[in-house]
């Protein structure tokens, strides 16, 4: 779980303790505290919180959350933001790379590696502390230490293609028991 925490100290540890609280509790079984933050904002602290679970996080689960943080927090000044990952989900840990073998993929490095700082291929995962992004000319060795920023490379066209795919599939089924 990534995270940064400045501000009021009472409000934040208070944020953290319940974000532990949520990543145990059965009620939000396969919750991942993605990354959070705390920062002071003209007199408040600003409390972010990003959150993800297998099939996405829905607006249902931000408000839950919400709703449990709010209740612990009480009448402290504060701000608060839950959002999920999204369909470009951040990669911060080496676990994300393991996870998500096999998703296409965008890497940033901060050294130019192959002639480039910008990567995009498939996640193939990690080779000790090396990942290993599968693209056109063959496999792309990025060491972690020179990963900037990665994340999860959302295509529509691949969602347009699969759900006609499965109309198509739908229709012919439909056909079929008709007859």
């Amino acid at each position: 779980m990534r995270s940064v925490a400045r501000g009021n100290s009472a409000v934040t540890t208070a944020f953290e303790r319940e974000l532990d609280a949520i990543a145990h509790d059965a009620s939000f079984a396969g919750l991942e505290i993605v990354a959070h933050s705390a920062r002071p904002v003209r007199g408040a602290t600003a409390l972010r919180v990003t959150i993800d679970r297998p099939g996405g996080a829905d607006l249902s689960l931000c408000e839950r959350v919400a709703a449990r943080l709010n209740a612990q927090l009480g009448d402290a000044e504060y701000t608060l933001q839950v959002e999920s990952a999204g369909l470009e989900r951040p990669l911060l840990r080496s676990a994300d790379y393991e996870r998500f073998i096999g998703e296409r993929v965008r890497v940033v490095t901060s050294l130019t590696v192959n002639g480039g700082k910008t990567h995009r291929g498939t996640l193939r995962g990690l080779r000790g502390e090396t990942v290993v992004v599968e693209n056109d000319a063959g496999e792309l060795l990025l060491p972690m230490a020179a990963i900037k920023a990665a994340n999860l490379e959302y295509d529509p066209r691949a969602d347009l293609t699969r759900d006609k795919l499965q109309r198509k599939q739908r229709h012919a089924n439909d056909r079929k028991h008709r007859n």
